[in-house]
């Protein structure tokens, strides 16, 4: 790379700058002439130098000529580790694109472990003492430690959005910022995404901090579906997070992603091929989804919409009486 190329400050370097919290670029179009403009208070507290500011544009420009193809898998596998009293475990786990796998298990038994496990890619340096193989073989330093080469998205039941933007500006800088060529259409799919999945519609006007726990779920949802290149991800109990479950899944099992999904739920249980049963921190058993079992997921879906019916009815306003009568 030529150092000129560093310095020009084209749709790249924006989102590379824009992601990281700095002022929109305006009429300087060369680095050094961007550092000199910026406010000094701004350059004192922001945790960057000039020479930083170089090396870390550099850096991402060469992370966006790898391209997204750089985090393909083709299969993870999960070693057997131990339960929580020592105990080996007897199961290994492979995961191939477009899996939705289901783990379950009392609260507190070790689900969580299992997902942060694959999340950090475990090598035997967890409580578990798990291995996790990348393509039949070790992840190096840079997969798991670096947000650039890590191949996992996790969506908590936890995550809420502190930033005071609307969320088409979010949007857009999100998808600038990982490379869009037409980030204006990006965001309007991401958008349009999320508002299918919510169960109470929001716009692009929408500040990020008045959205619903609800809206804001469908939003990263869609987000990690739509704009992350990761391959792998882990979803904390969708169930409730008050989104279309089924739309959430179609999203990321349509790109070839790996899924996989904590629950306590039935429904969403059985809309994995397979469930992982976790107990005292190990893997007790791994139990494919039969025939008969979808069968029964069809049966919880259609009490699960009347339910649901009855439940729009209520916030809306309609006799309970009525919505009964029309179910």
């Amino acid at each position: 790379m030529m150092p000129d190329e560093i310095e020009i400050l084209d749709k790249t370097a924006e989102a590379f700058l824009a992601a990281r919290g700095f002022p929109p670029v305006s009429e300087h179009r060369k680095l050094e002439a961007y550092w000199a403009a910026l406010p000094w208070e701004f350059r004192d507290t922001c945790g960057w130098t000039l020479e930083t500011l170089r090396q870390g544009l550099r850096d991402y420009r060469a992370a966006e000529r790898e391209g997204a193809a750089s985090l393909s898998v083709e299969r993870l596998d999960v070693l057997p580790g131990r339960s929580k009293s020592g105990e080996p475990e007897s199961f290994s786990l492979t995961f191939r694109p477009g899996d939705v796998t289901a783990i379950v298990g009392p609260t507190g038994s070790g689900k969580s472990r299992l997902l942060g496990d694959i999340e950090c890619l475990a090598q035997g340096d967890t409580p578990s003492g798990r291995v996790v193989l990348v393509d039949g073989g070790k992840p190096d330093r840079k997969t798991r430690f670096t947000a650039e080469g890590r191949l996992v998205a996790q969506i908590t039941q936890n995550m809420n959005f502190v930033m005071d933007l609307e969320v088409e500006t979010f949007l857009r800088l999100h998808a600038e910022s990982r490379g869009s060529q037409t980030p204006d259409t990006a965001a309007a799919d991401v958008l349009e995404a999320a508002v299918s999945m919510a169960g109470e519609a929001f716009t692009g006007k929408t500040p990020l901090t008045q959205l619903s726990g609800g809206q804001s779920r469908a939003l990263m949802i869609a987000g990690a579906a739509l704009l992350s290149p990761k391959p792998i991800v882990l979803l904390d109990e969708i169930e409730n997070a008050g989104v279309d479950r089924a739309r959430a899944l179609a999203l990321f099992t349509d790109r070839g992603k790996i899924v996989l999904l904590s629950t306590h739920d039935p429904l969403t249980a059985l809309s994995g091929s397979r469930r992982i049963v976790i107990r005292n921190g190990g893997i007790a058993a791994i139990l494919e989804t039969t025939d008969e079992e979808r069968g029964y997921a069809e049966v919880l879906l259609r009490r699960e919409q009347r339910h649901n019916a009855l439940r729009n009815a209520m916030r809306s306003g309609t006799p309970l009486a009525q919505a009964w009568q029309e179910l």
